[in-house]
């Protein structure tokens, strides 16, 4: 098994979610929140604020701890063949400047402000029904109930 942690933000302003597009090596897309991969000794915290930037052109100032998800990934349908479990840390970020671009001899090729209300009709990753929900209901728990896959979303 493979395990990654990653960092999201999740950057809400006037009913709008900032979303990434994710263009996969081989070619296909989908929505998720700018973020990414925790790098060696990088505490997530710092981590978002970098994925923020790298990913969007924003910078960004995180305003608060989120959550937790962890989901685990069969071999079946996981990109290495592998089973991998993903552990990701969402905070609530708020934009404070930069200018929304593509991510640079990156894999995020548009970022955009979508109202939340059209989220449900963009192919996406699981990850952003998370985020949402985590922002809008705010647990004491810091975890949501599991998102399906399937249809419009996926790992």
């Amino acid at each position: 098994m493979s395990v990654r942690l990653a960092a999201y933000a999740v950057c809400v302003e006037d009913g709008r979610v900032l979303l990434a597009r994710y263009v996969a090596p081989g070619g296909g897309t989908h929505w998720t929140l700018p973020g990414g991969g925790v790098e060696q000794s990088e505490d997530p915290f710092d981590a978002v604020v970098r994925e923020l930037a790298e990913e969007t052109g924003c910078d960004g100032v995180v305003e608060r701890l989120l959550g937790v998800d962890s989901r685990v990934i069969p071999a079946s349908i996981a990109r290495a063949g592998v089973e991998h479990q993903n552990i990701g840390v969402f905070y609530r970020v708020r934009i404070t400047g930069g200018r929304l671009r593509p991510e640079p001899n990156g894999e995020t090729d548009e970022s955009v402000w979508t109202p939340i209300p059209e989220v449900a009709g963009l192919h996406r990753s699981g990850l952003v029904d998370v985020g949402i929900a985590l922002a809008q209901r705010l647990p004491a728990t810091g975890r949501v109930a599991p998102v399906p896959v399937g249809g419009l979303i996926q790992h």
